[in-house]
C-alpha cells in the first residue's frame, strides 16, 4: 500500500504536468519551434517568402489552442450527460 507521502508526491507531479500542458510557455515554445521548422523547410525548397509563409502553421496551431478548450467543454458536457 502506498504511503500518504507517496500519493501526495504523485499528485504534485500530476498537477505540475497539467500546469505545463496548459501553460503559455509551452504554447509559445511549440509555436517558436514550429516556425523555425517551417522556415527552414521553406528555405530548403526555395520558397520566395519563407519568413512570412512560416507563420501559416504557427497561426493554425495558435487558433487550435484557442478553440480546443471550448470544444473540450462541449464534449465533456455531452459525455457527462450520457452517464
Amino acid at each position: 500500500m502506498q504511503s500518504i507521502e507517496d500519493i501526495l508526491k504523485r499528485n504534485s507531479r500530476v498537477e505540475a504536468d497539467k500546469a505545463w500542458e496548459t501553460s503559455y510557455t509551452r504554447r509559445f515554445v511549440i509555436m517558436f519551434l514550429t516556425y523555425l521548422t517551417a522556415v527552414t523547410f521553406l528555405k530548403l525548397i526555395g520558397n520566395d517568402a519563407p519568413l512570412v509563409n512560416g507563420l501559416v502553421p504557427v497561426g493554425g496551431y495558435f487558433l487550435s489552442t484557442l478553440s480546443l478548450p471550448t470544444i473540450k467543454k462541449m464534449w465533456l458536457e455531452k459525455y457527462n450527460s450520457k452517464k
